[in-house]
């Protein structure tokens, strides 16, 4: 009876262990296909884009970033940071604010580290808050525009984009990001 009782509770610890990642690993998943289809329109969206995303560092990807507020907002949502290409963490990002405020929102933000010392520092923070620890230049463009790679000289540059385009006058300032166990294990 006793070794009958330690063959259950074994088999509760293994499924319990295993469902979880089995679970995180569905959601990387899911997470690395809202990215690919972000990256997609801000390429459609923003000439050269895809020049500016490989002379990057690595950039990180949110598809959508959800406000919400009625005097009191929040925002948030998850993404991924991509280095050649290839997903190497899942981040979150969130932020609040008072003040007036009402309705609901959704944006998609592409974060581009220029240097690898920006990239460096961002995967080094315990929580990275923008504004505090470090800054991002976001770059306004109409659609049709090009980016000119040239011209920015910013170690960070951010873009927010919705699914009419890249949005003006917005900002992230106090966003924190920080990352998420590593939904691929």
């Amino acid at each position: 009876m006793v070794n009958k009782l330690k063959t259950v509770i074994l088999a509760v610890i293994v499924a319990v262990s295993v469902s979880p990642a089995i679970a995180l690993a569905e959601l990387a998943t899911v997470t690395d296909a809202k990215v690919d289809e972000a990256i997609a329109t801000f390429k459609k969206e923003v000439n050269g884009a895809d020049v500016f995303l490989n002379q990057a560092a690595g950039y990180l990807v949110f598809p959508r970033v959800i406000k919400l507020g009625i005097g009191i907002g929040g925002e948030t949502g998850e993404g991924a940071l991509r280095i050649g290409g290839v997903t190497d963490g899942y981040y979150r990002t969130s932020s609040g604010s008072i003040g007036f405020q009402l309705g609901a929102q959704a944006k998609s933000i592409v974060i581009a580290f220029m240097t690898p010392e920006s990239l460096k520092k961002f995967r080094d923070s315990d929580g990275w808050k923008i504004g505090i620890d470090g800054s991002v230049a976001f770059i306004d463009l109409g659609a049709g525009k090009t980016i000119d790679s040239h011209n920015i000289k910013d170690p960070v540059v951010g873009f927010i984009f919705g699914s009419a385009g890249l949005m003006y006058n917005l900002t992230l300032e106090g966003s924190k990001i920080h990352r998420q166990e590593d939904k691929s294990k």
